[in-house]
């Protein structure tokens, strides 16, 4: 009996200590430029201070994204007026500190980065006023989430479109949605948050941009395809689109979008 032990316990370990290591070959590309240039005009400021943020696509499994450096940025309006942005040290973020913002008004963004030359085009956009804000502490499906809807009245007679950040002070993601006013236009309307982890006494910073048909789009798509409900058989993402060029090589086209937004913003605290 005891050598049966021995041998059952000596196959048991051995089963439990067997393990392969599997490499997985990941298919790679050259870097691609990345363009964050969402420029945002906070209601009741003066909009000057505006900064751009170049980065280049990396691995899977790379755990830094590198930053885009030594690149030439800058912002032309309707009347020829040209704002520099210049890189703050090596960190691939270009300012500014001088920009004009008009609502309205079309601005083209020019980027040259290794010697090809990158440039959007868009409108600055203005956005309603949020007027208040309700919320809810036993909303969600379970009855114990905190839901937020922050109120504005949509203008008449015009197609609008909205995105939508949720920024909760508690270290949890934040929250994106974009909203159009097909079917309530001219009313009052909300945008709408709801979270399971907020309590009275945290507090939620809720910014309301105004955006164009095309980044509503180009935005919706992006939130559909990072978000929760694929599995493991779901038809892989596909590269999503901005509007900016690559016009010196079009084979070489870049990601991210050039946007231009009046913002609304209100810092929310949940309450008993």
């Amino acid at each position: 009996m005891k050598l049966t032990h021995i041998y059952i316990v000596f196959i048991f370990f051995n089963f439990f200590s067997c393990e392969d290591v599997i490499e997985v070959d990941v298919p790679k590309s050259d870097p691609r430029l990345v363009i964050d240039a969402s420029i945002n005009w906070y209601k009741g400021t003066v909009g000057n201070e505006q900064f751009i943020k170049l980065t280049l696509t990396a691995p899977y499994f790379d755990e830094e994204i590198p930053p885009a450096n030594n690149a030439q940025v800058f912002i032309t309006d309707e009347n020829s007026n040209i704002f520099n942005f210049i890189e703050d040290g090596e960190s691939g973020i270009y300012v500014n500190s001088t920009f004009i913002p008009v609502i309205n008004a079309q601005y083209q963004l020019t980027v040259i980065y290794n010697n090809e030359t990158y440039t959007g085009t868009e409108t600055l956009l203005a956005v309603p006023e949020i007027e208040f804000v309700e919320q809810n502490l036993e909303g969600g499906f379970t009855g114990e989430d905190t839901e937020l809807k922050a109120f504005f009245t949509d203008p008449e007679n015009e197609e609008n479109y909205y995105f939508f950040e949720f920024i909760p002070s508690i270290p949890v993601i934040k929250t994106l949605d974009t909203f159009k006013d097909e079917f309530v236009n001219g009313n009052l309307i909300f945008g709408f948050y709801v979270n399971e982890d907020i309590e009275p006494g945290d507090s939620v910073t809720i910014r309301n941009h105004g955006v164009s048909e095309r980044f509503y789009e180009f935005m919706y798509i992006l939130l559909q395809q990072t978000g929760e409900s694929g599995g493991p058989f779901e038809t892989q993402p596909a590269t999503v689109r901005g509007n900016c060029i690559n016009i010196s090589n079009s084979n070489n086209y870049p990601l991210g979008y050039f946007r231009l937004s009046e913002v609304s913003e209100i810092n929310y605290t949940i309450v008993e």
